[in-house]
């Protein structure tokens, strides 16, 4: 046995040490496999969250809060959580004709509005939305800034008022009404002169060549001007945006239909220094989500508009009414008066609005030759006689 045992020892030295060498060795190749593994989660890690800044031009309860919160929701949920879009209703900031300049300056990342409000810089900024009649409805100017050759403009206007801003457009609006008034509307031209009216833009210059009397207001501002006596009769948009701030509540009057800003759209702009620095993705679906709202916004429209509409009829009691064709005759008459003024005191207006007018040329005639007389279905499948 002592003879066993002392052989034995010897033998096992050897296979212990060959073990020992073995994990030695498996630990060194296992090393850098670790490290690697152990560096796996520092590049799985969500980079940090881009947080941009948005105010609206809209009140609290407008409708177009809504349509600016849908185009954040489809910015928000696109990126990844690359990106954010924290949004703001009017005034957190800034007033809402200020939006321009907070966001130019940097004050502001980015705002929704429409381009009428810092027609102040410049006249041709209502060419961007609330612009003289054409032909064009709004689905056709908003081509007009797409495709068109429109866009080019605006970048071209934005820089030569040093606005440090990038922009989009979105949604093509309905026709605005010709507005409120507190008794039986205005049938002829003559009967507009003398009004206390508010409108904005460049409708501002055609309804002062009309006789009436302008103040510019945001729509937060037009019922507490109205009870002041500021005003006596005003437009703001639509039936829902309308009737949310108590139109119905300080005039039971209603003309629809109007010339005077027969196409407008949203316009979203950021401030172009935090655009530039965003990583090529962010930037398309900053642009490709304004597209997307657009549908999205005009669905909303078609539903809560026309809806509002009847509740006004019907249970406000409006009484509402189509703007007579002396009115709309004036109005267009009063645009060339308007225009013909501008073109001479502003080359770049004259340039921008013949580029409109070329596209309007071609699309709108291209529209009235193919489209159905949608008219006269109407009033065949409803058997109901629409106002000429």
């Amino acid at each position: 046995m002592t003879v066993h045992e002392t052989t034995a020892t010897p033998a096992a030295a050897p296979a212990t040490a060959t073990r020992r060498k073995f994990f030695v060795a498996a630990a060194a190749a296992a090393a850098p496999v670790v490290a690697v593994h152990a560096q796996a989660p520092a590049v799985a890690v969500k980079p940090s969250t881009i947080v941009l800044k948005m105010q609206g031009a809209w009140g609290a309860k407008d409708i177009f809060n809504e349509m600016a919160e849908d185009y954040v929701k489809r910015v928000n949920e696109m990126s990844g959580g690359r990106l954010r879009i924290e949004y703001l209703t009017a005034g957190a900031v800034v007033k809402a004709f200020e939006i321009t300049d907070a966001v130019s300056k940097g004050v502001l990342d980015a705002g929704h509005q429409v381009a009428v409000y810092w027609y102040g810089k410049s006249k041709v900024a209502s060419l961007f939305g609330s612009g003289p009649i054409t032909g064009a409805n709004a689905e056709q100017a908003l081509g007009w800034i797409q495709r068109g050759g429109g866009m080019a403009f605006y970048d071209e206007l934005q820089k030569k008022l040093g606005n440090n801003v990038k922009g989009f457009f979105a949604f093509p609006m309905p026709t605005q009404p010709l507005g409120w008034f507190k008794n039986t509307p205005p049938k002829t031209a003559a009967e507009l002169k003398g009004f206390k009216y508010r409108t904005v833009g460049l409708a501002a210059d055609l309804m002062q060549e009309l006789g009436m009397k302008v103040t510019q207001l945001p729509g937060g501002e037009i019922v507490p001007a109205m009870e002041r006596g500021v005003i006596d009769a005003f437009e703001f948009n639509n039936p829902t945006s309308d009737s949310r701030f108590g139109a119905q509540d300080v005039a039971k009057y209603y003309a629809m239909g109007s010339y005077h800003q027969a196409m407008e759209f949203f316009e979203i702009i950021f401030n172009k220094t935090k655009y530039d620095a965003l990583a090529p993705d962010l930037k398309a679906i900053l642009e490709y989500a304004a597209e997307a709202t657009s549908s999205a916004n005009t669905w909303t429209a078609q539903d809560n508009y026309s809806r509002d509409l009847q509740q006004l009829i019907v249970k406000d009691k409006v009484k509402v009414s189509r703007t007579s064709k002396a009115i709309f005759q004036a109005q267009i008459k009063a645009w060339d008066v308007v225009v013909a003024r501008l073109e001479a005191e502003d080359p770049f207006f004259k340039k921008v609005w013949q580029s409109q007018k070329d596209w309007a040329r071609r699309v709108a005639y291209y529209g009235f030759f193919n489209e159905a007389d949608y008219k006269s279905a109407f009033e065949h499948v409803f058997k109901t006689k629409l106002p000429v």
